[in-house]
């Protein structure tokens, strides 16, 4: 357990004595706000984004000649350690705090200008060291810096997902091939209807997921516009006017992004509508997941007594009661995390509401349940494909079963003898428990040979 020793100085300013890098904002931050157990490094990656963001605004700094080129260095530098992920420990600050994430800024501030004043220590002796808002913070504002942040994580954790959707949608490719030629009978209503191919069934789901893929691609478009040189309100005050270009500039170079300047600096912190965007997308696909994985549970129920046209990979035990059982446990998880986001969708979408005057002061929430949602999403998606949708069979003999025994291949009738004649054959076959065939046999005129003609399901599809 890290051990602080807490002393005033003179102004009555805390100072913090301990093995950690932070300092006394920091740890104000963690007596005042001791909520929850959701802490921001649960989200490593908006760390990361921060640290991209103070790296790019030291060498902005320097190229407007406000920080000798020795501390840009070594903050680039403590910058790349955090960016690496060596310096984890040191951001201990929880979610649920100020709404402007000041708190987490001053915690990068801190920890940077320690670590970087360690390592000037070693090198040279310094009458002026770095100090977190003189120096790290210089140009910047924590309104304009969360939000520029937000922004540049939120982009980093979409690139993550996409190439897992890719994924997802590349098995869904395999899946429609390898199940092409095979016909079953449609469901509508969760009645039977007429005959589909089951790659048909799939493509359905390849392009709900397409779908989904090109709303949450175009928020990217938002999410390049980042916040900095607004600094508090949007006006700029305390940041040069070329700070914003310049910054860009390096961030660009650091990311190999095309982040530019947001048009309009009072916007970007007043309002983060585009997490509403973000979230619709990934709420889009959240849809399309969910129904897939309903559908396949359903199709899969069995083996015998369910429909059981699908045959589910047997990964695990599926009772510790009854034997053999397999149970869509991947259908479950990812339909679990389903729900999930959306209840995180909604709660973003109310914060993004709470936007009071020049500032959003639900930034910590915003974010942190951004990536949650993304994150959860993108190892939700990963796990079902690799544990449930690569191994997914068809049962072939099932499904012509079913399909062969359907009271709705009487549909194309309706064309040779009428639908009021049609309903009286099939109302008659499923009163009766007879075939199809019998029943038209009994009650038209139609031959076997024209029955077999006008009902293939060949021909329906």
């Amino acid at each position: 357990m890290v051990k602080f020793r807490i002393e005033k100085d003179s102004l009555g300013e805390i100072k913090v004595e301990s093995t950690k890098l932070w300092g006394a904002q920091t740890q104000r931050s963690i007596e005042n706000f001791q909520i929850g157990i959701g802490k921001f490094h649960f989200q490593n990656i908006f760390i990361e984004a921060l640290a991209l963001q103070k790296k790019s605004c030291a060498f902005a700094n320097a190229e407007l000649k406000l920080l000798p080129g020795n501390h840009t260095k070594i903050i680039g530098k403590v910058c790349d350690l955090i960016i690496s992920g060596k310096l984890n420990d040191h951001f201990p600050l929880v979610v649920w705090q100020t709404g402007s994430g000041t708190q987490i800024n001053m915690n990068l501030n801190e920890v940077i200008a320690n670590k970087s004043n360690q390592l000037l220590g070693r090198k040279l002796p310094t009458n002026t060291p770095l100090h977190p808002n003189d120096h790290i913070n210089m140009s910047q504002s924590s309104n304009d810096s969360i939000p520029t942040a937000m922004h540049i994580s939120t982009v980093l954790s979409i690139k993550k997902l996409l190439p897992e959707i890719a994924f997802f949608k590349k098995t869904l490719k395999k899946k429609i091939s390898e199940f092409a030629g095979i016909i079953k009978i449609g469901r509508t209503h969760t009645q039977d209807a007429t005959p589909i191919k089951i790659s048909n069934e799939f493509l359905a789901f390849y392009d709900q997921i397409s779908y989904a893929e090109n709303v949450i691609k175009k928020s990217l478009n938002k999410l390049y516009e980042l916040a900095q040189g607004g600094t508090a309100v949007g006006s700029g005050v305390n940041a040069p006017k070329s700070f914003s270009k310049i910054f860009i500039k390096y961030l660009k170079k650091e990311t190999g992004l095309p982040f530019k300047s947001a048009p309009n600096k009072y916007e970007s912190l007043a309002s983060h509508d585009v997490f509403i965007e973000v979230m619709s997308g990934v709420e889009i696909l959240t849809s399309a997941l969910f129904k897939m994985a309903n559908d396949i549970r359903v199709l899969a129920s069995g083996p015998r007594s369910g429909i059981s046209e699908l045959i589910l990979p047997a990964n695990e035990p599926g009772s510790s009661i009854m034997p053999g059982k397999i149970n869509p446990t991947q259908c479950e998880a990812l339909s679990m995390v389903c729900t999930h986001v959306i209840g995180l969708r909604n709660s973003i979408a109310f914060a993004c509401t709470q936007g009071h005057f020049q500032l959003n002061v639900y930034n910590p929430l915003i974010i942190h349940n951004t990536l949650d949602a993304i994150s959860l999403i993108r190892e939700a998606m990963a796990s079902f494909n690799k544990n449930c949708l690569k191994g997914l069979k068809v049962n072939k003999k099932r499904v012509n079963e079913l399909l062969n025994r359907s009271l709705m291949l009487v549909t194309p009738l309706t064309k040779i003898i009428g639908y009021d004649l049609a309903s009286k054959v099939a109302l008659n076959a499923y009163n009766k428990n007879i075939s199809l065939k019998e029943s038209c046999m009994e009650l038209t005129d139609l031959s076997e040979e024209d029955f077999d003609k006008y009902t293939d399901p060949k021909k329906m599809v």
